[in-house]
């Protein structure tokens, strides 16, 4: 949509906050992965996935779409812990969508006006929102995801339907440990751009340093809500301080090099 808006393509949008992100996580000092993958880059295995699910009778086509049959797979629900039968009495299913069962999620959408969309056997169309992901973790990682991580928000349903499709197909466990972390919140109420209480990093890092705001995320457990402001840098701030002087002082007693404790701080090996 914001593609059309702006009379460009969409992957001229995408390049576009890709570029974003890994300008933001390079000014935190965060490191970058091994393997950086786009689901665009991957349609052909996605599509492959998809004809292996209805195949096996754990998904259908239907009006150009294709949707997983949520009935096929006993375990689901098991991450969330919520009854497929009590989810069913409150899922609502848009005018739109010829599904079967009101649970069931789309895993390949037909084309539509305005849409970029790749060839299948079910028509012209584009990839669902759960596939892709089990589909780049199978090819990267082999199919058995040692740690899975993602926010709180993404329990239900995103992972939820990544381990259906998943284990649907391998019949076995998809991911061995999961870790869901705690939304940032501002006075009380999650950050979000829908709330018009976010900070982008690129602001906070107009007065914070990078190490700083990493410190600050690392600070709390990765499973309890995280306070967002000012006063709460601040505080992160002048602690990280008094650590790296610790380490510096440390250091200078041992007669290491000043580039050495400077590299210390910044969390990089020290050559002594």
């Amino acid at each position: 949509r914001r593609a059309n808006e702006r009379g460009v393509t969409p992957s001229q949008i995408v390049d576009q906050y890709v570029k974003a992100f890994y300008d933001d996580r390079a000014a935190l000092g965060v490191g970058a992965p091994d393997h950086q993958p786009k689901a665009t880059e991957h349609v052909p295995e996605i599509v492959e996935m998809v004809k292996g699910l209805v195949e096996s009778g754990h998904a259908y086509e239907s009006g150009g779409d294709v949707y997983f049959d949520v009935s096929s797979f006993k375990g689901y629900g098991k991450l969330s812990g919520q009854n497929p039968d009590d989810l069913k009495a409150g899922a609502r299913v848009e005018l739109s969508e010829q599904k079967d069962d009101p649970l069931d999620f789309v895993l390949w959408k037909a084309t539509k006006p305005g849409e970029p969309s790749w060839p299948s056997p079910w028509g012209a169309g584009r990839p669902g929102w759960h596939i892709e992901c089990s589909v780049m973790s199978a090819g990267f990682l082999g199919g058995l995801v040692d740690i899975h991580l993602g926010g709180s928000d993404l329990i239900f349903p995103h992972h939820e339907n990544e381990i259906a499709q998943s284990e649907s197909l391998s019949h076995g466990e998809f991911v061995k440990y999961w870790m869901h972390n705690a939304m940032v919140n501002v006075d009380g109420e999650r950050m979000g751009k829908s709330m018009g209480n976010f900070f982008t990093v690129r602001d906070i890092l107009k007065k914070y340093e990078g190490k700083v705001v990493r410190y600050y995320l690392v600070a709390s457990h990765y499973r309890q809500p995280i306070s967002f402001g000012v006063e709460e840098l601040d505080m992160c701030g002048k602690a990280l301080a008094r650590l790296e002087d610790a380490i510096s002082n440390a250091m200078s007693a041992y007669g290491i090099a000043a580039a050495d404790v400077e590299a210390c701080a910044r969390g990089l090996s020290a050559t002594k």
